[in-house]
């Protein structure tokens, strides 16, 4: 069986963005294809370490899988649940990897620039993070690894990694598809990037301070739909989708089609021509605020006891498959 690999970090809370942008299209994912595939779901806790944790790791961790479940994650027998720092192989296996990996290529990762930047220095985490991300995918012979657009370079230096071990030692790793093959498998002709509600130039983060630039998962419906009624649009007069030129109404389009299940050109279609930015802004309030809380009252019902169920046993399948390629590459380079 093929195998679909995915993780979201459990810094902190997560956003409306990192919601809808990869953690719903995710479970639409899984749940498509986990009747003939291998869907390996993961808390990446050890890159989550490389910064700041808000809160508790270990009640982010769980709450993360939690999110999965509340978003309509359906669990059967191919999917496996696991923490990345209880697989000691990835550890092992990115140090392997680091002795394949030059420090010109990952000195290129764009998210390594951006978030060593003004910095005098950093932690080596940030720096070889993408390298662990490399053994996070090669253990398990994932050949897809829904991912967002800033991410693409980290599935190109996987590829190039696997690549170079498998011309020295024999074909070890299965190389991961290209981007452009992994965007296809996705279903979306582009990455979903939900916008900043205060300034749509830069997409929705949970580190911006400004409160209300940002819709968390765990707002109550009522503060987030003022958030969505005070976003910032444009003196155009007009409701059209143009990222370019109108990008909070944009923004706003795609998220009434997103938090509605609707296809965003049916969005676009119902709402163009409309002069009163107001009218959509109500509407699009109401639908996030109905989705929220439907969400929070699905997350309501999941308690510690089962996501520890789905550790245990995503932890034995990952320990299995992941010690085993272990095993192969120290064979293949001379460890074992």
């Amino acid at each position: 069986m093929k195998t679909i690999l995915t993780g979201i970090r459990a810094n902190s809370e997560l956003t409306l963005g990192n919601y809808l942008g990869a953690l719903l299209p995710m479970v639409r994912l899984a749940n498509k294809h986990s009747k003939e595939m291998n869907v390996n779901i993961f808390v990446p806790d050890l890159h989550s370490i490389i910064a700041d944790i808000d809160g508790n790791l270990q009640q982010n961790i769980v709450r993360t899988i939690k999110y999965y479940l509340a978003a309509g994650l359906e669990v059967n027998d191919n999917v496996h649940i696991y923490r990345q720092s209880y697989v000691p192989a990835h550890s092992e296996l990115c140090w392997i990897l680091n002795c394949v990996a030059t420090m010109g290529e990952t000195s290129r990762m764009t998210q390594y620039k951006e978030k060593s930047e003004g910095r005098e220095s950093c932690n080596v985490g940030i720096f070889d993070y993408p390298v662990l991300m490399a053994a996070d995918i090669l253990l398990y012979s994932a050949e897809y690894v829904p991912i967002g657009e800033d991410q693409f370079q980290h599935i190109e230096l996987t590829r190039n990694l696997a690549t170079r071990f498998n011309n020295k030692y024999g074909e070890i790793f299965v190389v991961p598809v290209k981007t452009d093959e992994q965007v296809k498998f996705m279903g979306i002709d582009d990455g979903i990037r939900i916008r900043d509600l205060l300034n749509p130039e830069k997409k929705m983060s949970k580190s911006t301070l400004a409160e209300n630039s940002k819709i968390m998962l765990d707002d109550a419906p009522e503060k987030a739909a003022k958030k969505i009624m005070s976003a910032t649009t444009d003196s155009l007069g007009k409701v059209k989708f143009d990222m370019f030129n109108q990008p909070g109404i944009s923004n706003l389009l795609t998220i009434e089609a997103l938090v509605t299940d609707t296809p965003l050109q049916d969005v676009i279609s119902t709402w163009a021509g409309e002069t009163r930015y107001g009218e959509l802004k109500k509407k699009v309030a109401s639908s996030v605020s109905t989705m929220l809380a439907d969400f929070q009252a699905h997350l309501e019902t999941i308690d510690d006891k089962m996501v520890f169920e789905l550790f245990e046993s995503g932890e034995k399948y990952a320990n299995d498959i992941a010690t085993k390629k272990l095993f192969e590459v120290q064979k293949a380079v001379g460890l074992r």
